[in-house]
């Protein structure tokens, strides 16, 4: 157990803890955005948060993710909005919702009369239900209960050798208090597969982090391009590997204790976990993260509370379901966009704190959040959510540590 004073957690049926209460509007098919949109924009409450899957044939990632953020720790109830002819199955993820002990409902619009009667029946719901949550006493909760997940995005220069390294102490303090820490992004980390392999707490594991490393670089050798944006060359950055060394710096010097795939849960009792999150098989569906709430979604989707965020260049998103603490890089910045930033990491290259410093300011706004104060991504509205097609095989045995 943890030293520090206890967090605010909401209590589960399945023994879990959120830092949030969230109300889901989730639409099952592109053709439902619309009305769950409306009926989260009417609803007007920070609570009541919108998530969905817009293709209109099933596929068994899509489904797995949206089971599991349907019940996340962060959420208490989930309206489901179908428009009633799409390939989605929406009574799996009905069923699983209710075996949570959350209530929900299934709100088709082809049979509630289209646009309008749904939009009114649904907010009916979601009001009524968020008044419900709201009643719910929120318990003590431990820091090794918490699981926290880590991105970067809007890389440049200075990211790696400033606000990389001091999310990397965050995360060793947060494991040594027992906590589970979540890295990624493979694509993202070729060229770092040895080192990583090296803190692997098994032999089998090692020779597991190095393979899926050799995924990626192959995945991306189909494609003809690698997770290298125009606007990390001019923040500074020169290769893949430059960009992958300070990405690495992220997972900080705590043993690895295994490797997750989307949807995985976050192994309970702590620890750092790596997570894959290029698809298995032949290039089917594309670049594996279009964007960088992909990734933030896929870590939420294995459990995590929050997201500590480290970005050069400067990104204002947030997330659905779980905070994102936004950790800026650079000091130019920050200064520009102080607005959208939790910590100023560029501090470090201007000599006025060490990377250790500022990982404990970083580990200190991590306790905070968990408490119940907001990030800024919170305060500004920032609710982003994407979910796209992939397809992922299940662990071996030597991806997960044995208990």
């Amino acid at each position: 157990m943890s030293s520090v004073p206890a967090l605010r957690g909401y209590p589960r049926a399945d023994g879990r803890k959120g830092i949030r209460n969230v109300v889901l509007v989730a639409y099952l098919v592109e053709c439902a955005h619309h009305v769950a949109r409306r009926i989260v924009s009417r609803a007007d409450h920070p609570d009541i948060q919108l998530i969905g899957f817009p293709g209109c044939f099933p596929n068994d990632y899509a489904l797995k993710l949206m089971k599991r953020l349907c019940t996340h720790p962060n959420v208490g109830g989930a309206l489901l909005v179908s428009l009633g002819c799409e390939g989605f199955n929406r009574d799996a993820l009905s069923a699983a919702i209710t075996t949570s002990s959350r209530p929900v409902k299934n709100l088709v619009i082809q049979e509630r009369g289209g646009t309008l009667t749904s939009i009114d029946e649904g907010l009916r719901w979601v009001t009524g239900i968020h008044g419900e949550l709201c009643a719910i006493e929120p318990v003590p909760m431990e820091v090794d209960e918490l699981v926290v997940a880590t991105i970067c995005g809007g890389s440049d220069g200075t990211s790696g050798i400033s606000a990389n390294p001091a999310v990397g102490h965050c995360f060793d303090r947060l494991v040594a208090a027992g906590a589970t820490c979540v890295f990624e992004e493979t694509g993202e980390l070729i060229g770092c597969e040895q080192i990583m392999a090296a803190r692997a707490i098994t032999p089998e594991l090692g020779a597991e982090i190095q393979a899926c490393v050799d995924k990626a670089a192959r995945y991306y050798s189909t494609l003809g391009y690698g997770s290298f944006a125009p606007g990390n060359a001019d923040g500074g950055l020169s290769t893949i590997e430059e960009k992958s060394l300070g990405a690495y710096m992220k997972s900080g010097a705590s043993p690895i204790s295994g490797i997750i795939k989307p949807g995985d849960f976050a192994p309970a009792g702590g620890g750092l976990y790596l997570m894959d999150v290029v698809p298995d098989g032949e290039v089917r569906f594309g670049f594996p993260n279009i964007s960088d709430n992909a990734e933030i979604v896929e870590m939420i989707a294995s459990g995590a509370h929050l997201t500590l965020f480290t970005t050069g260049r400067g990104s204002v998103v947030g997330s659905a379901i779980s905070p994102v603490i936004k950790i800026c890089a650079n000091p130019d910045t920050y200064e520009r966009m102080t607005g959208d930033m939790d910590i100023n990491a560029g501090r470090i290259l201007r000599g006025e704190a060490s990377p250790d410093e500022v990982g404990e300011e970083i580990y200190r706004k991590v306790i905070d959040i968990a408490r119940g104060k907001t990030s800024k991504s919170e305060d500004l509205g920032h609710q982003e959510f994407i979910l796209t097609y992939k397809h992922f095989d299940a662990l071996g045995p030597a991806c997960l540590p044995r208990r």
